[in-house]
């Protein structure tokens, strides 16, 4: 008998889908999202001249642990041994943002998109948090999933979007 995978149990109440019965495979996930930002905010990144120092290097030690610590933060969520969390934090000064790209990888019997998610937007609330002395008009938006990899439903890639997003 195959069970279905749900947050469902049999009385309908919620719960932790039993992944017990899955296949291990290598996982992926990555996510993005973009902080939009006045200029002159934007440029004390670039420069290094921000005076709280190193945002960036701030804000992807946050997304990191952030992504370690998903189970404690979205329920129902797996607590999962991440191989791998890189946070990568592109400032674009044309489109007065800094995009913030999290991929999480494991080998396990689930995926790491929430991880990846989780990272993405901490990342993003720790770009606001350090600079809202400076620019409280920032906006963080555009929270997506990118691609996932591995598992049943093996390969999956978002369709890209025009405009000027991510």
């Amino acid at each position: 008998m195959v069970r279905r995978l749900t947050h469902l149990g049999a009385a309908g109440q919620a719960r932790m889908v039993d992944v017990a019965g899955k296949a291990i495979t290598l996982r992926e996930a990555v996510a993005e999202c973009a902080v939009r930002m006045g200029s002159n905010t934007l440029r004390g990144i670039l420069e290094g001249t921000h005076r709280k120092g190193d945002v960036l290097a701030v804000a992807r030690v946050a997304g990191i642990q952030a992504a370690k610590r998903t189970p404690e933060l979205i329920p129902l969520c797996h607590p999962l041994a991440l191989s791998a969390v890189e946070i990568d934090l592109e400032p674009d000064a044309a489109a007065g943002c800094v995009r913030v790209r999290a991929t999480c990888r494991l080998k396990g019997r689930t995926g790491v998109e929430m991880e990846a998610l989780t990272a993405a937007a901490v990342a993003a609330l720790t770009l606001y948090d350090m600079c809202k002395g400076v620019d409280r008009g920032m906006v963080i938006g555009e929270l997506r999933l990118l691609e996932k990899k591995g598992g049943r439903s093996g390969h999956w890639r978002a369709v890209p979007q025009t405009g000027d997003g991510p």
